[in-house]
């Protein structure tokens, strides 16, 4: 019998140990986002979700947080699709209903069936307290492993997914004038 056992045991009971395994953790955990954010290794995975009657793909770089929908305070005298502000973890954030902003303040977002909206926030290097309402969530999809058709592209079960930049999204002009 080997006392592998024991020792893992007392090297969970030594915080100096703790510690160790820990920042080993930490560092091999940053050498993967490096390598996934210079495009090493295998494709590099994006969030999936529905805003509107659309499937979007996101960069995980611009992605803040996904949170349950909050409570939205409307902001008299702006755009349609501009819902109004909201507070997420004590910072106040510009909920935007994308669909609207696309259709140019007509349609609403439509809902999923079984699915729970969110609120996707901005990664906060975007540099715009902002989040969209997103109809769903679907979790992490490899754009490397679809197909491309035209803009868009298509997975195994055939459903189509448009590419959503949201660093290109803060640099609309259109995007960042809410007032009427």
């Amino acid at each position: 019998m080997t006392t592998g056992g024991a020792d893992e045991r007392a090297g969970r009971r030594d915080p100096a140990a703790r510690r160790t395994r820990l920042r080993l953790y930490q560092e091999q955990l940053l050498e993967r986002m490096q390598a996934a954010k210079n495009g090493a290794g295998a494709s590099v995975a994006q969030l999936g979700l529905a805003i509107g009657g659309a499937r979007y793909l996101v960069d995980l770089a611009e992605v803040g947080e996904i949170v349950a929908p909050v409570p939205v305070t409307p902001v008299p005298l702006t755009r349609p699709w501009y819902l109004g502000l909201a507070n997420v973890r004590g910072s106040l954030l510009g909920v935007i209903d994308l669909a609207r902003y696309l259709d140019d303040g007509h349609v609403a977002a439509a809902a999923v069936p079984g699915s729970t909206p969110r609120l996707l926030v901005f990664a906060p290097a975007l540099g715009l307290n902002c989040a969209l309402l997103a109809s769903a969530v679907y979790g992490l999809r490899h754009a490397g492993t679809m197909t491309r058709d035209g803009d868009a592209l298509r997975d195994a079960d055939g459903n189509t997914w448009m590419p959503l930049s949201l660093a290109a999204l803060v640099r609309e002009e259109r995007f960042l004038h809410i007032a009427r």
